[in-house]
């Protein structure tokens, strides 16, 4: 749930996340790098462990590739989560 709410939160009408010009055929990576890095935050949050899944080993070796085409991609997915995580909260009743 955490990992899908994060990547609700790259439509237009919320953070407005698009990596295509950026990362090209490594949107979607980038997009899911974005998402798995988000529902850890939210997880660290809330005090709450987050299971392994096993699907998503497959998207690893997609990360890997990701990373190694430029030493800042860490940090952009970093800093998308950390918007989306905010976003998340911001929605929620004081």
């Amino acid at each position: 749930m955490r990992y899908e709410a994060t990547h609700a939160t790259g439509h237009k009408s919320r953070c407005d996340r698009d990596f295509s010009a950026r990362f090209k055929q490594d949107a979607y990576a980038a997009e899911e790098l974005v998402a798995e890095i988000g529902s850890a935050f939210l997880c660290a949050e809330l005090g709450i462990t987050q299971d392994t899944r096993a699907d998503h080993v497959q998207y690893i070796a997609n990360w890997i590739v990701l990373l190694k085409s430029g030493s800042k991609a860490i940090v952009t997915a970093a800093a998308k989560a950390s918007q989306a995580v905010a976003w998340l909260k911001k929605q929620q009743p004081s």
